[in-house]
């Protein structure tokens, strides 16, 4: 299992430098960032160097067009921990493809994937419901195939973890 933060680091950064993209742990909340007058590269950068938020965080770069990856946190409304129930199902409409990449992206890693509705405090919705339409969009992209970063991605990462095993199993 690959569960190394650094190599997941190293491995993200080494497979988009033709995106001139970085994955960089961050302290707080998570945020993209894109190139400016103020940083040579866009950045990923995810919750607390926690290797699901990076993850998650990758997902999201992994499915935003390009005018998106232009804008901070692709241009998309987010709303923290508390949202009331409208703001939990717009969430909801627009997480689920996210998290299908994320749970590609883990199994390639050999990792476990759990959903997240991400709103401890606030409306708890269905969450059984929430993680049936994320296995339905992963189910969908093994059918027709990932975005196309994604699956360049999950490739590096599956390779990266066959070769921990191997490694393991000498």
């Amino acid at each position: 299992m690959l569960d190394d933060v650094k190599q997941l680091i190293t491995l993200f950064n080494q497979t988009f430098t033709d995106f001139n993209t970085e994955l960089v742990a961050g302290d707080d909340e998570p945020i993209y960032l894109p190139a400016s007058d103020k940083r040579a590269k866009h950045q990923v950068v995810f919750a607390h160097g926690f290797y699901a938020s990076a993850l998650h965080e990758i997902a999201h770069w992994c499915i935003a067009g390009e005018k998106r990856r232009l804008l901070e946190d692709y241009g998309y409304w987010y709303k923290a921990d508390g949202r009331n129930q409208q703001q939990q199902l717009e969430f909801e409409k627009v997480e689920y493809k996210p998290q299908a990449v994320e749970c590609g992206l883990a199994r390639a890693a050999g990792r476990s994937f759990q959903v997240s509705v991400d709103n401890l405090s606030g409306f708890q919705s269905d969450r059984h419901a929430f993680a049936a339409a994320v296995e339905e969009q992963y189910q969908l992209y093994l059918q027709q195939g990932f975005p196309a970063r994604a699956q360049r991605f999950m490739t590096v990462l599956n390779k990266a973890n066959q070769a921990m095993v191997e490694g393991a199993n000498d």
